[in-house]
């Protein structure tokens, strides 16, 4: 037996850590199936929910109407968002009349990921979807459903919604009521292959691909290629290794000895091959406590070997080549 709609919505959002246990959450809602059932499920899962209404004002009677209804159906506070006009315009407006409000949530379900994806195909190559957390904190917790799986819940919750006349006019209404269902005559598994993309590994830009492909390809015992912004890949016989400056904070690292990772200091480091600590060397160097836990380390296998502007690990100075912005 499948898992209810509720246990879904659940899993994904504990998979991704969207919404802390019993946590507050502002839903921007339309008044349409997909953020009604988005307040109604967050609120059913014991979350702490509020809702918000951005009124576009763009259809009349029609958007004051939508307006009343969440006021009266989930105690919306309606917000005045004259001004935009595009649907990219409209969105972030939504987003920046509600930012600092704490975290929020959208409808957006695998529907909308479907014609995302399918649209950004089209429009620019690449199958990106839909983020399940924007960088702002916005969260997405119904992309697990389909809408169709929205309207039902709805449905079944004796819960009104509304539906909005323009959408077959945008769009993302073209792509739903046109092109879609003939890629569904094309093969049934349209919608489940276009969503399949959204959750592929970004790929390489197509330049820097063909690049890395030639160097691999090359029967040369030694090559090298320029892959950009301070980067080269130098393929000996069967290794290949990257050289080039690292960017850590304001500060900027180079090191021809392959197999380093940066990172910041943890309890206990010392310089490799040294009993002092990392700690007593910071101390030495008169580094204010406030930079020391974001000053970047320089690791091998062996334990750390160099403190970038302060010492180097015996056997490896002059490995690590350092400079730090002051500017920064």
């Amino acid at each position: 037996m499948g898992r209810t709609v509720l246990e879904r919505v659940e899993a994904w959002i504990r998979r991704h850590e969207l919404i802390p246990p019993g946590g507050d959450v502002l839903c921007l809602v339309s008044g349409g199936p997909d953020s009604s059932c988005l307040w109604h499920a967050l609120g059913s899962l014991g979350y702490h929910v509020s809702a918000v209404h951005v009124d576009h004002g763009l259809r009349g009677d029609e958007s004051r109407v939508d307006a009343r209804h969440v006021r009266e159906v989930m105690d919306a506070e309606v917000i005045d968002g004259h001004g935009g006009s595009s649907e990219a315009e409209l969105r972030e407006l939504r987003y920046a009349l509600t930012a600092g409000r704490g975290l929020r949530a959208t409808g957006h379900t695998a529907s909308d990921q479907v014609e995302t994806v399918l649209y950004r195909l089209v429009s620019s190559g690449n199958s990106k979807g839909i983020k399940v957390e924007r960088e702002d904190g916005v969260v997405r917790p119904l992309l697990p459903l389909w809408r169709e799986e929205t309207e039902a819940y709805c449905n079944a919750h004796q819960l009104p919604f509304r539906q909005d006349s323009s959408n077959s006019d945008t769009t993302r209404g073209l792509i739903r009521d046109e092109i879609l269902p003939l890629l569904r005559k094309l093969h049934p598994g349209a919608d489940r292959n276009l969503l399949a993309l959204a959750s592929e590994r970004p790929q390489l830009p197509r330049e820097l691909e063909r690049t890395l492909a030639e160097l691999l390809s090359s029967t040369a015992g030694t090559k090298a290629a320029d892959l950009g912004r301070g980067l080269r890949a130098v393929r000996e016989y069967e290794a290949v290794r990257l050289q080039g400056t690292v960017s850590y904070g304001p500060w900027r690292l180079e090191s021809d000895v392959p197999g380093l990772t940066v990172r910041t200091r943890r309890p206990g480091d010392r310089l490799a091959g040294r009993r002092k600590k990392v700690q007593d060397l910071f101390v030495d160097a008169k580094v204010p406590r406030a930079e020391r836990d974001s000053w970047p380390l320089v690791v091998a296998q062996d334990g750390v070997v160099a403190v970038p502007g302060i010492a180097d690990a015996p056997g490896w100075e002059g490995s690590v080549r350092a400079w730090k912005d002051e500017g920064s």
